[in-house]
């Protein structure tokens, strides 16, 4: 598997960080920010907290759902930056939650890269084996 990113992954990640800036996470203090690339060029998000807790979203099914609102139909990669997550701290703190790699599983192909800022590059295949799914996806899974 590539590991090193070509221009396209690099802008997403810088965006990704960039995004961080703008969470609203008041209640955990850790930003998270996201990007990802499409058919229809990038788009960003940042984790939004409640005090409801379960009313909260994350930074990647926010910056997923904003493509699908405005009519992408190829997700070819997410950038994930988990700004307070430091160098030294384990890989888990790095990772998208369990919703958002279903989330991802729905909108991308298993192929399609996860870069994790400070973690690396993945395959949702790696993230999530054996998704969840209905075979009713209208995405083009390239």
């Amino acid at each position: 598997m590539r590991t090193e990113l070509d221009e396209h992954e690099t802008d997403a990640l810088e965006l990704a960080r960039k995004a961080a800036d703008k969470a609203y996470c008041p209640y955990s203090n850790f930003p998270v920010g996201a990007c990802v690339l499409t058919d229809k060029g990038f788009f960003t998000g940042s984790n939004i907290e409640n005090s409801s807790y379960g009313l909260s979203i994350c930074a990647e099914r926010v910056a997923l759902f904003k493509a699908v609102s405005e009519g992408a139909t190829v997700i070819r990669c997410i950038a994930i930056c988990c700004r307070e997550a430091g160098e030294q701290d384990a890989v888990g703190t790095k990772m998208p939650c369990g919703a958002c790699r279903q989330a991802m599983s729905e909108f991308m192909s298993l192929g399609s890269r996860v870069i994790i800022d400070g973690a690396g590059v993945w395959l949702i295949e790696e993230l999530l084996p054996q998704a969840f799914e209905l075979g009713k996806s209208h995405f083009i899974k390239k």
